[in-house]
């Protein structure tokens, strides 16, 4: 007769004993990888449980990956703290956790006035059987058409209000943060203009260089691997003020 598996019992929390840490559902957690020269994984936890007596205590979590453990790679845009949250769910001991940390939405991460080493960002699901990315698409900046990083400068056109890198611009970075104003190629001659008429009333204009701006969604849309388009009503449901390319790389 096959013995009896031991019950085991949900915990509202729990303290990891060698980092001084208590932990809860719902808090996102580094934990220790097999091989010591891999970063610490990024896991969410989702439940913690214990044996009768209060031992051999395990979380069940779900897992962030990083954009080189995906199937398509890091890419340009990705961000250095950048993770993604899949559809990977384990149970791990907790003696693993090494610490705590902070997965940021997008908005939020670009926000901080400083990045610590616990800090990351999310903006994707991430589905590890086909490598689809929910939402499958996003917003595209500059003449690189490329979505946002928020670790690279990047300066607004005050003309159509687009985002651009500067070396895309042929400007380097010292310049670009010297700027008090910038117009694109395509909105030089009205900017020329409206400058002109700034200055004949003031002298004193607020820069427009931003070190970690949060654009708003513009009129080009990077289409990420694994979408098929069939019609522009696979597009966003609500509409645009102007029109939109659909890009793929």
């Amino acid at each position: 007769m096959a013995k009896a598996k031991a019950p085991r019992r949900t915990l509202d929390s729990y303290t990891v004993k060698h980092i001084n840490k208590t932990i809860k559902a719902g808090d996102c957690v580094l934990m220790r990888p097999a091989d010591q020269s891999k970063p610490s994984y990024v896991a969410r936890i989702e439940r913690i449980e214990a044996d009768a007596r209060g031992g051999n205590v395990k979380v069940h979590v779900r897992w962030y990956y990083r954009p080189e453990e995906s199937i398509g790679g890091r890419r340009q845009f990705h961000g250095s703290k950048e993770v993604f949250l899949s559809d990977h769910y384990d149970v791990q001991s907790a003696d693993t956790i090494e610490g705590r940390c902070t997965v940021h939405s997008f908005k939020s991460y670009t926000k901080l006035d400083a990045v610590g080493n616990d800090d990351f960002f999310c903006r994707f699901e991430y589905n590890s059987s086909t490598g689809a990315f929910n939402p499958d698409r996003v917003a595209v900046y500059c003449k690189c058409e490329m979505p946002y990083n928020p670790d690279d400068l990047m300066v607004q056109c005050e003309g159509c209000s687009d985002w651009f890198h500067p070396a895309c611009i042929e400007m380097t970075a010292e310049e670009a943060k010297r700027l008090d104003h910038f117009f694109c190629e395509s909105c030089s001659s009205e900017g020329q203009k409206k400058l002109q008429n700034s200055h004949a009333t003031s002298r004193h204009s607020d820069t427009k260089v931003f070190l970690l701006p949060c654009p708003s969604i513009q009129h080009v849309l990077y289409i990420l691997p694994g979408l098929k388009v069939t019609s522009m009503s696979d597009g966003y449901q609500g509409g645009f003020e102007m029109p939109f390319i659909l890009s793929t790389y």
